[in-house]
């Protein structure tokens, strides 16, 4: 019997027994913290996976225990929390606890570098170089970062960016622009092998990867929750936002930034549609400041970050890492030959 564990964001822990004989799956037995009527349906859970084959897919899995369950109540789970939790027993999908979190957290950078950097790192972790990584952001200038399909001229009043010493740039992946200086912000990346989300749609797993600042933050006495698709707030307006980038092969990288402390009279100045993007945020008037982290913790930002680090240390097997002088190299030649170059920044007018 080989097990698998798959604990569902902000619902229960379903775990999987399996057997496998002669490529096939002998024997399943579905357990965990999860409500389920009536009584038997577990029963028929286990039924629907026995005797599949053990490359089934999470879909075709998730399909079979639906059906079986059609007239059944379940609570805290889905029928796609069960197949992922056999997926992990059969070793095809990989939890939190399967992987070691090399921790980096490197002085303040370009924001040309900080960009570069997501996408030499996830390219390590895709080609089995380097494992799992969480990198905290440090900044050494003020930028605006563009999404990867954002219009420039939509978005950015470039006169005013250029007066304010804003620099624009664009990351590799989607979503919106985020208004950012030294000190305000809160910026982590996750670069993790496609198996941590294997069976996930990319929607839940963006509720997936943020689960561990969720508690973070609640840890601080902060009030968050995740709001579909990408967004983590609080009854005090929005605190951050969440984007992936995904390579062939499936490695995820998963950044978030979360505002400590935002100069909006600033931002609105930069950003076109500003006044639209702070209508979430708890203020209605330019001349204030967003500031839900510093506001909501009385704690320096210095303070959350590393509060943050330790929650994600208590929760995971980790390690303390740094960037290699290889990485370092690859990422600063990336920096000028394409994240300074306006073709880049312009590929989407």
């Amino acid at each position: 019997m080989s097990r698998g564990e798959y604990k569902v964001p902000g619902g229960k822990l379903v775990a999987a027994e399996v057997e496998v004989v002669d490529e096939r799956l002998a024997s399943v037995h579905i357990s965990g913290d999860f409500f389920l009527e009536p009584d038997d349906a577990l029963e028929k859970i286990d039924a629907a996976l026995t005797d599949l084959p053990k490359d089934v897919t999470v879909e075709r899995m998730a399909t079979l225990v639906e059906r079986a369950t059609a007239d059944a109540h379940l609570v805290g789970f889905t029928p796609q929390a069960v197949a992922i939790a056999v997926r992990r027993a059969l070793g095809r999908a990989t939890g939190w606890h399967d992987h070691t979190f090399e921790i980096v957290h490197p002085g303040p950078s370009e924001p040309t570098m900080n960009l570069a950097l997501d996408q030499v790192l996830l390219e390590e972790v895709g080609a089995g170089r380097r494992g799992p990584t969480l990198r905290i952001w440090e900044w050494s200038g003020r930028c605006v970062i563009l999404g990867s399909f954002q219009s420039l001229r939509n978005e950015i009043e470039s006169v005013a960016a250029e007066e304010l010493g804003v620099q624009v740039v664009r990351r590799i992946s989607g979503g919106g622009a985020m208004f950012v200086e030294p000190g305000n912000a809160i910026t982590y990346s996750l670069y993790v092998p496609g198996s941590l989300v294997e069976g996930l749609s990319f929607e839940q797993s963006y509720a997936f990867l943020d689960d561990w600042v969720i508690g973070a933050l609640r840890e601080l006495g902060i009030d968050a929750s995740y709001v579909p698709l990408n967004d983590i707030s609080s009854p005090e307006g929005k605190i951050g936002g969440a984007a992936q980038k995904r390579l062939a092969n499936g490695t995820v990288l998963h950044h978030v930034t979360m505002s400590y402390d935002i100069d909006a009279a600033k931002m609105l100045q930069v950003l076109r549609i500003g006044r639209e993007k702070l209508s979430d945020k708890g203020t209605a008037s330019a001349n204030k400041r967003v500031d839900p982290m510093r506001r909501q913790t009385g704690m320096t930002r210095e303070a959350i970050i590393e509060s943050m680090k330790d929650h994600f240390r208590a929760r995971y097997r980790t390690t303390e890492g740094d960037l290699r002088s290889e990485e370092i190299a690859r990422a600063g030649e990336l920096a000028v030959g394409k994240f300074s170059d306006p073709a880049w920044i312009a590929r989407v007018p």
